[in-house]
């Protein structure tokens, strides 16, 4: 979800229920050598708590002494990721391309557990490289192995990137193979589907991504649906109107008009998605850059 889960998108999804949420994966060399966008991203607000700051990285030491400096941090977990697909960050053997090396898995997750001596770690894996590397059970035992707290694994390979269909019974699997907690993750675009995750997998939390692009009812709607069996309805034109503006002001808060604004076209195009002449408002939408602009013309389609 590397831009997208900002700071604003977070709250957002705090706010509207989300248990836990995850920052944007930081890189450990980034912070290392003191990169200012990467000691951004790893920046924590009050109001998102509890809140995980996923760093990735594919040298041990490294990884142990930015774990050690979050110890500081406002992060409540320290999250290692070993699932990212994007090709700059597995060939550089990061992400997702750690499977494919469980002795370093092993030494990584174990630096980081020894030195964040305030922080929970945990570990986002995916299913395996491709379909003759599928070692996500074995990976989930390492990660226990060397002191992570829980697991998150998504159902697809890396040579799967977001295609095809989520495999729920690898992560019926790990849960079988691990005493942590294990968290199900992909393909969850709805209450049910949640439910569903959860009683197939037996898993112990759901992890919603996609599912809450341009979406962060997603949340409240999961937890109703969760604890009462009903099916909120999905949000009117008037609650996307208002959840957009309130979005983007925060971005602009934190980023500046500019940014903010460049910032916000994507994820109004993931709010309209679907939507009758939302391909006329987003073509719209992307050559404006007054937020002034934007609201004038989303209230006009919204009407």
């Amino acid at each position: 979800m590397a831009g997208v889960t900002d700071m604003p998108f977070r709250i957002l999804c705090k706010e509207q229920g989300c248990g836990l949420v995850c920052t944007e994966m930081v890189s450990a060399k980034g912070m290392h050598y003191a990169d200012e966008r990467s000691n951004k991203l790893a920046e924590i607000n009050e109001a998102e708590k509890p809140a995980s700051v996923q760093i990735f990285g594919s040298e041990p030491a490294v990884m142990a002494e930015i774990a050690e400096k979050l110890n500081h941090s406002d992060a409540d977990i320290i999250d290692i990721n070993m699932g990212c697909p994007t090709p700059k960050i597995t060939r550089n053997g990061e992400g997702c391309a750690l499977m494919l090396n469980p002795t370093l898995t092993g030494n990584i997750i174990s630096a980081v557990s020894s030195k964040a001596a305030n922080k929970t770690v945990t570990v986002k894996i995916r299913k395996g490289w491709n379909e003759s590397n599928i070692n996500a059970v074995e990976i989930a035992k390492i990660a226990e192995d060397n002191g992570a707290k829980a697991i998150a694994i998504h159902g697809r390979t890396r040579e799967q990137f977001y295609s095809g269909k989520a495999d729920w019974d690898i992560i019926a699997k790990v849960k079988e193979a691990v005493s942590i907690p294990v968290i199900g993750n992909g393909d969850v675009f709805s209450p049910e589907d949640a439910r569903g995750m959860l009683i197939r997998t037996n898993c112990d939390a759901v992890m919603i991504g996609r599912g809450a692009q341009g979406n962060p009812w997603i949340f409240k709607r999961v937890l109703h649906y969760l604890d009462t069996g009903e099916l909120l309805p999905q949000p009117s034109g008037d609650d996307k109107l208002n959840m957009i503006i309130h979005h983007m002001d925060m971005l602009i808060g934190q980023k500046g008009e500019q940014s903010g604004v460049r910032e916000m076209r994507k994820h109004i195009a993931w709010y309209v998605k679907g939507m009758r002449n939302s391909t006329y408002v987003k073509q719209e939408i992307f050559r404006l850059s007054s937020r002034n602009e934007i609201v004038k013309v989303l209230k006009l389609f919204f009407l």
